[in-house]
């Protein structure tokens, strides 16, 4: 090997540890945070399979309770699932008012529903829920306030069910008719809608015609 060829490995040996002691701790820094978000990322999923696990056996115990009429034992999985396991929690939530409900139990299905933090899927049944409640425990100005901005023809006719009870029956008139445009001739929520319309003093549409 010529002495040139020698100087030129030297040359380049001096370089890479001179490039290392540079950049050797931001090299070792960068490999520390790729195996930290690695092994983080293993963390996280572990942990929330375990969580998901969890909430999973809260809501059959939930459910185990409603079906054993045992609403003590529902009533303690649900508080468990503490509304932070998503559909896990909304949905055992849901199924224990129900429960407390056909118990005769409302006032306890209201702060049931109440605790609820459902997300966009279920908002709106939970809210129905809760203001046919509140309807029937004489509460009219808080389910209207709850159903305030309501479109839907289902929360229109909890509305006008609310405003009826307050004695508000123009108005009522005005939500039933409003809840009639969006459903359907062959709906059996259709027909209940005018009969509470008609008993409101109104005068349902003929079919075809707009509301």
């Amino acid at each position: 090997m010529a002495i040139d060829d020698l100087l030129d490995e030297h040359e380049q040996g001096e370089r890479v540890r001179s490039w290392l002691r540079n950049n050797g701790a931001g090299l070792i820094g960068g490999v520390a945070l790729g195996l930290a978000v690695i092994f983080g990322g293993q963390w996280w999923q572990k942990n929330r399979q375990q969580q998901d696990e969890q909430a999973n056996l809260n809501y059959e115990k939930a459910i185990d309770g409603i079906a054993a009429n045992d609403l003590k034992k529902a009533e303690a999985a649900v508080a468990s699932l503490g509304g932070k396991d998503g559909v896990y929690g909304d949905l055992a939530a849901l199924q224990l008012a129900k429960a407390q409900v056909d118990a005769g139990q409302r006032d306890a299905a209201i702060t049931t529903l109440r605790a609820i933090q459902a997300d966009s899927s279920l908002h709106a049944i939970v809210q129905q829920r809760l203001a046919r409640l509140l309807v029937d425990a004489g509460k009219h100005d808080e389910a209207l306030k709850l159903l305030a901005d309501a479109k839907d023809s289902t929360s229109l006719e909890i509305r006008g069910d609310a405003l009826m009870a307050s004695g508000k029956a123009a108005e009522a008139r005005d939500a039933y008719t409003k809840a009639l445009t969006s459903l359907d001739v062959a709906s059996p929520q259709r027909r209940l809608v005018e009969l509470k319309l008609t008993d409101a003093g109104g005068t349902p549409p003929k079919t075809g015609e707009s509301a």
